[in-house]
């Protein structure tokens, strides 16, 4: 079963956090690294502009966790966390119906 990540976060920094998130995803792909995300979709709060939801989604839940647990995801996870003004919050989705 599919499976997605919302991650509901707030920076002033998103050209950072584009940026950050690009180069991880292209290396993921030129590595051919296994369990990486399939799709990322960016969404901007509209009522509060430095809010931001970042809709992840894996071929699987294991996929997931797989990535998880790569130095480089929590070598980007250190990196993001210095542009946020709050904590992240994670939500963990099974895909149900596209």
């Amino acid at each position: 079963m599919k499976f997605a990540q919302i991650i509901d976060f707030e920076t002033q920094r998103i050209d950072e956090v584009r940026d950050l998130m690009r180069t991880y995803e292209e290396q993921a792909r030129s590595q051919g690294r296994t369990g990486a995300p399939t799709a990322r979709t960016l969404l901007r709060d509209r009522a509060n502009p430095g809010r931001y939801l970042a809709v992840v989604e894996f071929e699987s839940h294991e996929a997931a966790m797989a990535n998880s647990s790569a130095p480089e995801t929590s070598a980007l996870a250190e990196q993001l966390s210095a542009l946020m003004t709050r904590p992240t919050v994670y939500t963990d989705c099974d895909v149900q119906d596209e």
